[in-house]
Order: structure tokens, then sequence, then C-alpha cells
């Protein structure tokens, strides 16, 4: 399992931090500490992949 940062989540989706954190259909953050936050990975990659399915 591997965990991302922002800026990766950001570039793998196009959406703005706003947008990430306000979605609430969007994969649940996971806390690294008091300030620190990453998703999963594969989470992530299948949240994008419902999307591509619902296009179609």
């Amino acid at each position: 399992m591997r965990l991302i940062r922002l800026p990766e989540v950001r570039h793998k989706t196009g959406l703005s931090r706003s947008r990430i954190y306000a979605d609430e259909t969007f994969p649940k953050r996971v806390p690294l500490g008091a300030r620190g936050v990453a998703w999963v990975e594969a989470e992530i990659e299948e949240w994008i992949q419902e999307r591509i399915e619902r296009r179609d």
C-alpha cells in the first residue's frame, strides 16, 4: 500500500485542493500526525476509474 501526498493527488486527479477537501465522494484522507495527511493511492485510482466508467 502506498500513501500519496496532496501534490500528487492533485496531479493525478486534476482537482484543486479545495475541491478535494470539499467533495464528499472523494476518498478519505489518512492523518500522518498533527498537520500531515495523505491518501491511499489505490483508493484514488479507483475513484478516478469510477469517473471514467460513468462517462460511457
